[in-house]
């Protein structure tokens, strides 16, 4: 039985090109979850009035990956100790996130943060809280990395942050990648 995972680490581009990799990952959508506004746009959660942070949604088969391992990669992909913030985007739509779809999910990201909190020199600041609805993004922002290789934020920001994923996480890669 497919279970599903809410995560936000930034940029959502950013984090759907590393999740999509991963063994057991079915699908990986885009979107924005934690906020007050129903069904929000892109334009809207970039004021970072909507409470939303970029998100995305991953399907998994909990035989193949479980959820923390996928916790796990989270957490190496991203600064969980910069609120609001992961390099140059700043707002709270980049916020560090987990929202949990039930309890063992919860119990699950505090016990993974208790145990990483020494590897990081500043707290983590990731808020963990129940998913209440997610959005996900216009079609535009679904697959982007692949779709735009050549834009300047995929060459510069994304591609080295996936090529220090498949280095460090090979092991828990598709058999493609």
């Amino acid at each position: 039985m497919l279970e599903k995972a809410t995560l936000g680490g930034g940029c959502f581009w950013c984090t759907e090109a590393i999740f999509k990799r991963l063994r057991g990952v079915e699908k990986v959508i885009p979107g924005y979850a934690g906020g007050h506004t129903f069904n929000p746009t892109y334009e809207e959660v970039c004021t970072g009035t909507t409470g939303h942070a970029e998100v995305v949604q991953i399907t998994f088969n909990p035989e193949i990956i479980d959820y923390e391992t996928l916790l796990r990669v989270f957490f190496a992909t991203h600064d969980p100790t910069t609120p609001n913030q992961q390099g140059n985007d700043y707002g709270p739509q980049y916020r560090s996130i987990i929202l949990y779809h039930n309890e063992n999910q919860r119990r699950v990201a505090e016990k993974v943060m208790e145990e990483l909190a020494k590897e990081f020199d500043k707290p983590i600041v990731t808020e963990v809280k129940p998913l209440e609805a997610f959005f996900p993004a216009e079609e535009y922002h679904h697959n982007y990395f692949e779709r735009n290789p050549t834009k300047p934020y995929c060459q510069v920001v994304i591609a080295p942050k996936v090529e220090k994923f498949v280095k460090n996480f090979h092991h828990l890669l598709k058999p493609s990648e």
